[in-house]
């Protein structure tokens, strides 16, 4: 089985759903804060990790055999694609002032991110390979970056409620 499969309800979710659900939320998701110093560099590695990520899974194989890698790969992919699908139902509705206190966000500043690590890690499980591991790897190493840069311009924007917000919740889990 191609390891593309893997990747439309990863895509169903994050694009359709969320396009369904909230065309705002869709516009906010697309957008980049500005950028300083090694965010900019951090950026343009997590967009080639992105296509990377993408591209690999078309020419790797899922392996079908039931191996202790292949039930941690499954156990870890659904349990991403729940996790994103929970993150962009609470992403999509905001509260009043625009900051997703909701859901997942009372746990996590950034659970969208951390579905995609725990889902993209059960894609390398799945196909078995290191290759996709290490593009996983740069992606989040560089979502870290990408991460500062939307904290920075979120206390921009919206203050001492945002740095509230920091202290109360931790970035990833």
């Amino acid at each position: 089985m191609n390891g593309f499969l893997l990747q439309i309800p990863f895509i169903l979710i994050r694009y359709v759903l969320l396009s369904i659900l909230s065309k705002e939320a869709m516009k906010r998701a697309a957008h980049f804060p500005p950028m300083i110093g090694a965010e900019r560099a951090a950026f343009w590695v997590y967009q080639i990790s992105t296509v990377a990520i993408i591209l690999s899974m078309c020419f790797l194989k899922i392996q079908t055999s039931l191996t202790f890698f292949s039930c941690i790969g499954w156990a870890l992919y659904g349990i991403g694609l729940f996790l994103l699908t929970l993150s962009i139902i609470n992403f999509s509705a905001p509260s009043s002032q625009g900051i997703n206190l909701n859901g997942l966000y009372r746990f996590s500043r950034n659970p969208m991110y951390v579905a995609y690590f725990v889902c993209f890690v059960g894609c390398a499980a799945l196909t078995q390979s290191l290759l996709l591991l290490g593009f996983v790897l740069l992606f989040q190493i560089s979502s870290h970056w990408m991460i500062l840069s939307e904290e920075r311009w979120c206390i921009e924007r919206f203050g001492s409620e945002y740095l509230e917000y920091m202290k109360r919740t931790r970035r990833y889990i």
